[in-house]
C-alpha cells in the first residue's frame, strides 16, 4: 500500500510516548509498504536533519512542512490562549493547524495515487478535511475530551477551571467530528475503545496497544540502588507536570520523612524553566533532562512512581519499567489501559497519601516488590512487543480499504 502519514512533527528522536509509538510502528510497516511522513518544521535544524536521515534509512520518505507550532510560554502564548476563546477549535488543535500542511497534502494527492491517509491526531485531521473522499485512519493516542475534563476536575483556580471546561467542550465536538470522518479510528486500549464507542457513537475502532522494543529492553541487567525512586516522562506534557508537582509537593516529602536518605531521579524531556530552578535547590531530587537513553535509570532505580491524576490512553513508561523488572507504584489513572493486575504485576493506589505509603513499602520490602515486577516482565515482553503490534495497525489499514488477506482470517 501507499500510505501518507500526516503528523505534527517527525517522531525522532523518540523521546516521548507518542514519538516512540509512531516511529516503532512505522519503521516496521515500511518494510512492506510505501510510507511518506509529513511533519511540521522543527526549529532545531540539526535535530530535523537527523530525523529525516533516520527516517530515510528506514525507507520512510520524510517531507518537512513550513509550519512551526508556537511555543507554550511568554506573553504571546497567553495572548493566543485568550484569542482562542473566539475559535471553534481547542487551542492545541488551532496551534497545530496551518495552510502549509493542507497545501502539502493537496500536492501529494495531485501527484500520487495514495491508498490511505493516516492522521496523527489534530494536525492530520484538520489537513485531511481538504480531501473529502480520501480513505483515512485517525490515530487517537488519547481521548482528549477525557483529559481536559480531568484537568478541570483538578484545577483549583475558578477562572482557569472555566477556561479548561470550555476547552473540553470544544474537544468533545472536535473528537466527535474527527471520528465520524474516519474510515477507521485507532486507539491504544480497550478502555479508550469503549469510551469512544459509548460517548461518540463510533464503531469503526481498532485497538493497537502501546508497546516496547523487546530487543532494546530485554538485555538490561538491573543494578538496583535500594534507596532510589524514578519519575520518568516528558516534562512538556501537562499531565506529567501535574503528576510531578504532586510528587514533589506531597508524596516525596512524606517518603523522605520515613526514609531520609531516599533519592528521587526525574528523567524527562524539555523541562520548563520554573521546574529547573526549583529542582536546582531541592534536597534529595535530581533532574536529568533530555537523556539519550533511559535504560541506565531503569536499571539502577528501586521503584518507579507514576502519580498521574490526569491522562488517557496508556503509559509506555510503565511497560518500559516492567520490561526491565523495575517495580512500579501507580495511580489508577496512570495504569489505565494496560493488561496488568494490581498487587500482582504492580501496585496501584487511589490517592497521594496511599502512594507515599506504597513507595515506602516497596523501598522497605524490595524482595516482594521485585517479585511482582519480575512476574510482570515476562508478560510485558510477550504481550507488548512492537514486532507483533505493527500487524494490528496493518489490519486497521486493510479494514479502512475494505481489504482482507489470509492472516486476517486466521
Amino acid at each position: 500500500m501507499n500510505i501518507v502519514v500526516v503528523g505534527a512533527a517527525f517522531p525522532f528522536p523518540a523521546n516521548s510516548g507518542g514519538r516512540i509509538r509512531t516511529v516503532n510502528l512505522l519503521i516496521r510497516l515500511a518494510k512492506q509498504h510505501t510510507i511518506t511522513l509529513l511533519g511540521t518544521k522543527n526549529p532545531d535544524r540539526k535535530e530535523a536533519r537527523e530525523a529525516m536521515e533516520f527516517l530515510g534509512d528506514h525507507r520512510i520518505k520524510a517531507v518537512e512542512v513550513e509550519h512551526t507550532v508556537p511555543p507554550k510560554s511568554g506573553p504571546a502564548f497567553y495572548a493566543r490562549l485568550a484569542a482562542n476563546l473566539f475559535s471553534p477549535h481547542p487551542y492545541s488543535v488551532a496551534s497545530h493547524h496551518g495552510p502549509a500542511l493542507c497545501q502539502a497534502v493537496r500536492e501529494i494527492a495531485a501527484k500520487e495515487t495514495v491508498d490511505l491517509w493516516q492522521a496523527e491526531w489534530a494536525a492530520g485531521v484538520m489537513a485531511l478535511r481538504g480531501l473529502p473522499n480520501a480513505k483515512r485512519v485517525v490515530i487517537a493516542n488519547n481521548v482528549e475530551t477525557l483529559i481536559w475534563e480531568r484537568y478541570a476536575d483538578t484545577e483549583s483556580n475558578p477562572l482557569k477551571r472555566l477556561y479548561i471546561r470550555e476547552q473540553a467542550r470544544k474537544y468533545a465536538k472536535f473528537e466527535r467530528d474527527a471520528y465520524k470522518e474516519a474510515d477507521r479510528v485507532v486507539v491504544v486500549s480497550v478502555d479508550d475503545e469503549k469510551l469512544i464507542r459509548e460517548r461518540f457513537g463510533c464503531n469503526r475502532i481498532d485497538v493497537v496497544d502501546n508497546g516496547i522494543d523487546r530487543a532494546f529492553f530485554e538485555p538490561v541487567v538491573p543494578d538496583r540502588d535500594p534507596n532510589r525512586i524514578l519519575f520518568l516522562g516528558s516534562l512538556e506534557w501537562r499531565p506529567n507536570l501535574d503528576a510531578l508537582t504532586l510528587l514533589l509537593d506531597t508524596i516525596f516529602p512524606q517518603v523522605r520523612t520515613a526514609i531520609p536518605w531516599v533519592r528521587l531521579d526525574i528523567v524527562g524531556r524539555n523541562p520548563p524553566a520554573a521546574l529547573v530552578k526549583r529542582l536546582a535547590v531541592m534536597d534529595g531530587a535530581t533532574l536529568h533532562a533530555n537523556v539519550p537513553d533511559v535504560r541506565p535509570f531503569l536499571a539502577k532505580s528501586s521503584v518507579m512512581a507514576v502519580p498521574l491524576r490526569v491522562g488517557g490512553g496508556s503509559r509506555l513508561k510503565i511497560l518500559e519499567a516492567l520490561a526491565t523488572a523495575l517495580p512500579v507504584v501507580s495511580t489508577r489513572v496512570g495504569a489505565e489501559g494496560l493488561e496488568l493486575k494490581a498487587g500482582v504485576d504492580l501496585d496501584i493506589v487511589e490517592d497521594p497519601e496511599s502512594m507515599a505509603t506504597a513507595l515506602i513499602t516497596a523501598l522497605n520490602h524490595p524482595v516482594e516488590a521485585r517479585a511482582k515486577a519480575e512476574n510482570a516482565r515476562k508478560h510485558v515482553l510477550e504481550r507488548y512487543d512492537w514486532d507483533s503490534l505493527d500487524e494490528l495497525l496493518e489490519k486497521s489499514w486493510e479494514r479502512a480499504l475494505g481489504v482482507t488477506h489470509a492472516h486476517a482470517e486466521q
